[in-house]
């Protein structure tokens, strides 16, 4: 097995966030908190629990906020005295994190594959792992890449199959009587990409140059499945994407109660 700590987190933060408009007219979708930090915060720690300190942010949409976020962190994560006499600054306890984290300017208008694209030469040839800005997971990113490798594959997605929302009824239409009732089940019959993806970089062979337009979750992903080459790491635990601000309260309730799943560090 590849030694885990070498490999790349590529995180897809660039978009517009329109459905979270209420908070994204302002700032970037991953930048929306949850418990006082950016939903991209727990997302990459929750890589960084599982070794994996080395990020690719492809930025886009009010990118600037994303870089002065991470510029500042370390001297906003750390106790410090200042000498105002001089304008000296001293470190006194550090509680910053030990990420490498390369912001890219993906962008405004590229779609996710362009976006991929842009950042093939920060990857190179090697395998790396991808996932969306924007929901939190208490996917074992171990188990993930391992259960990759025993594949073969040159991709594996995290595959989720969601409660349903609604009961579900299984009718006699000539009498109308309800032979059977499920409360909202689990659908294992329909999973459902969760987003956390690790990729060999032939992928990149998938996705033309120079094209920004090209949406990765269609042409490339449709073809590699079509070759038989993706496998689906199937995830039975907690995932949840924020697309509303309902989402955001919700996930906010989570923290704040103390019973976030997705809080494995």
């Amino acid at each position: 097995m590849a030694d885990n700590n070498m490999l790349k987190a590529v995180i897809l933060a660039g978009g517009f966030g329109t459905r979270l408009s209420e908070a994204t007219n302002l700032i970037p979708k991953p930048m929306v908190e949850i418990g006082g930090k950016p939903i991209l915060w727990h997302i990459m720690k929750t890589y960084s629990h599982y070794g994996i300190n080395d990020f690719i942010i492809c930025c886009g949409y009010k990118q600037y906020i994303i870089k002065e976020y991470f510029a500042n962190y370390f001297r906003h994560n750390c106790d410090m005295e200042v000498d105002l006499s001089d304008d000296s600054v001293k470190i006194l306890d550090n509680h910053s994190e030990k990420w490498r984290v390369t912001m890219i300017d993906t962008g405004l208008n590229t779609m996710t594959g362009g976006r991929i694209k842009r950042i093939q030469k920060y990857v190179d040839r090697n395998r790396f792992l991808l996932t969306y800005g924007d929901g939190v997971a208490d996917i074992n990113i171990r188990d993930s890449i391992a259960a990759h490798e025993r594949s073969g594959a040159l991709v594996s997605l995290t595959a989720y199959s969601p409660r349903g929302k609604f009961g579900s009824l299984q009718i006699d239409t000539e009498t109308d009587t309800v032979l059977s009732f499920q409360e909202k089940p689990s659908g294992d019959k329909n999973w459902v990409n969760a987003g956390y993806f690790v990729c060999e970089p032939e992928v990149f062979d998938f996705i033309p140059d120079g094209d920004d337009s090209v949406i990765f979750e269609r042409g490339p992903l449709e073809d590699i499945a079509r070759a038989g080459k993706m496998h689906a790491f199937r995830h039975r635990g907690f995932w949840k994407p924020m697309d509303t601000l309902r989402d955001n309260v919700e996930l906010n309730q989570m923290w704040d109660s103390g019973d976030a799943p997705w809080k494995v560090w």
